[in-house]
């Protein structure tokens, strides 16, 4: 897939969606050169980058399986709803171990997508040189506003890269690509509800424009699933949903859903090859 570049929604643990398509690319050798990834979407890129095969499913499920670390109890106890110290330090350092040579060596160039609390804009990083700052970025890009704290980058505070540029489709083009692969985490034609909402005003009262992205993000949202459809009707992109909706939370712990979710990830990608989607090397 030379000229095509990979964008990764995210979704929490619906993403286990996008780590069986993912291990579907890599049995096949699939690469891109350009990759973009948020929240979920970034966790999985950075395996697929760094050519790990198995190792999103490995932290998903046997990890959750294992230490069950979504919960009120984490929230208690650290004001995050997800334990992640042991996501974002234990797991690439020790448990599920990173391979950053293999990261930087990678004939992918892949980014996060974070939100700057303070200008409520999308940035887009990447880091080949400090492996303790590459999975800082993505714990960033993976904190989810209200139950997350912000992490600071270069002294900015960072949360989920989706409250406002859930799907980075424009930022592949921005890029020079025409062509992309879209992974979504939900199915074709969904939308969200596109109610008003105003967040009360002690939440997060020292970043307005945190708080006005907030307000707006059903219908950032809405633009950018309008946009991947207009794309994919043009012939530009190739979209891999699930053809059903998942009915799973982004904090999901059902070990049982997430391993149907998994599968149904690679079959929907095997399904897209045999109807001539996707090039295989081999």
């Amino acid at each position: 897939m030379k000229n095509t570049a990979l964008v990764l929604e995210g979704g929490g643990l619906r993403g286990t969606f996008t780590s069986g398509v993912m291990d579907f690319f890599l049995d096949n050798e699939i690469y891109f050169p350009y990759a973009v990834g948020v929240s979920a979407g970034a966790c999985n890129g950075l395996s697929y980058t760094s050519r790990q095969r198995g190792r999103s499913k490995t932290t998903n499920i046997d990890m959750m399986e294992k230490f069950n670390y979504v919960g009120w109890r984490q929230f208690l106890r650290s004001g995050n709803l997800i334990d992640m110290d042991l996501l974002f330090i234990d797991f690439p350092e020790r448990l599920v171990p990173f391979d950053f040579d293999g990261y930087k060596n990678s004939s992918t160039y892949f980014e996060m997508v974070v939100t700057n609390c303070e200008t409520g804009k999308a940035e887009y990083l990447n880091e080949l040189h400090d492996e303790k700052l590459l999975t800082k970025i993505c714990r960033a890009s993976s904190s989810l506003p209200y139950i997350c704290q912000p992490i600071f980058i270069d002294n900015k505070p960072m949360l989920d890269g989706g409250i406002v540029d859930s799907i980075p489709l424009k930022r592949a083009i921005e890029k020079g690509f025409e062509k992309s692969i879209v992974v979504l985490t939900r199915p074709k034609g969904y939308r969200k509800s596109a109610k008003n909402f105003q967040l009360p005003s002690f939440i997060y009262k020292q970043y307005p424009n945190l708080r006005n992205a907030l307000n707006k993000r059903s219908e950032l949202y809405n633009e950018q699933l309008d946009f991947v459809q207009k794309m994919e009707k043009e012939g530009k992109i190739i979209v891999v949903a699930p053809e059903i909706d998942l009915k799973v939370g982004r904090i999901e712990t059902n070990i049982s859903k997430l391993k149907a979710i998994y599968n149904l990830g690679y079959s929907t990608a095997i399904k897209m090859h045999k109807n001539g989607c996707f090039e295989l090397k081999k």
